[in-house]
């Protein structure tokens, strides 16, 4: 069962009304769903089910499943096997033959998706947070800047200045949306370019605050890199005389409305041989 990500209005009538009828709560954290119990006035048994005991849980739930009872289960916010326990869980009933219902709510991946503006995307795929180590970081976040296609990712307010550091270093020209405390009283989104995240992140402290989904919109359609009219790329070497690179290419973009992307790579390609 999904629940709410902030707002606890955001929880559906649907699920105040399972939660009233259910036999028990199976929850990731008894504290924090106890007090979203206590706030529509519910009573019921909790039963602990997180990452360290989902295993051993899942069969405390079954049990009471077999014996005809019903169980409803909660992650502490969102929905339950979305970068939270729970899948475990359905896999252990399911192989029992026992049935388990979605009821469906809130999201973080979903509502960023709907505020992201990405026009380029057609479909997304969920990482979620990358690997902490080095290594395995940086081949992650490889992989996630091959795709073409739109890629959502969660990250933590002690990591979100790195991240947006090495999307600036490996895809400045990609376009982003930083998520922040959705559904909360300081929510905040903010669309730019990945190559101005660090220093948007950098102006004020309050950018660097609560829990991140970043989504990085889909390349657009592949485009000549070569081969721009000669009136673009005379604009555009008047720009880069007398402007950044980046804002050169921004500007270009707007006045001739040739592709951000090509003028980008033709930008790098005159300042190589310059």
């Amino acid at each position: 069962m999904a629940t709410p990500i902030g707002n606890l209005a955001d929880l559906s009538l649907r699920a105040i009304h399972v939660l009233g009828r259910v036999d028990a709560v199976a929850c990731e954290d008894t504290r924090v769903t106890a007090q979203l119990l206590r706030h529509f006035g519910i009573e019921v048994p909790l039963i602990a089910l997180h990452e360290h005991n989902e295993r051993a849980a899942a069969e405390q739930v079954g049990a009471r499943l077999a014996q005809g009872q019903s169980v409803a289960y909660v992650s502490d916010a969102g929905t339950p096997a979305v970068s939270d326990p729970g899948a475990a869980l359905v896999a252990a009933v399911r192989a029992a033959g026992l049935r388990a219902v979605p009821i469906p709510g809130c999201s973080s991946v979903l509502a960023a998706l709907c505020v992201a503006g990405d026009t380029h995307g057609h479909g997304f795929s969920f990482v979620g947070f990358l690997p902490s180590k080095g290594g395995e970081r940086r081949a992650a976040l490889q992989a996630v800047l091959q795709a073409r296609e739109t890629q959502v990712l969660f990250e933590a307010p002690h990591r979100i200045e790195a991240l947006a550091q090495a999307l600036a270093d490996a895809a400045p020209q990609r376009t982003l949306t930083l998520c922040r405390e959705l559904t909360k009283q300081f929510e905040h989104v903010h669309s730019l370019l990945a190559a101005e995240a660090p220093a948007w992140l950098a102006v004020d402290p309050n950018h660097r605050r609560g829990e991140f989904v970043i989504v990085l919109h889909a390349l657009p359609p592949a485009e000549r890199t070569e081969g721009l009219p000669a009136d673009h790329l005379r604009t555009l070497n008047v720009l880069l005389k007398e402007l950044p690179l980046r804002q050169a290419v921004s500007l270009a973009a707007e006045i001739t409305g040739a592709s951000r992307n090509a003028l980008y790579d033709e930008a790098l390609r005159l300042q190589k041989y310059d």
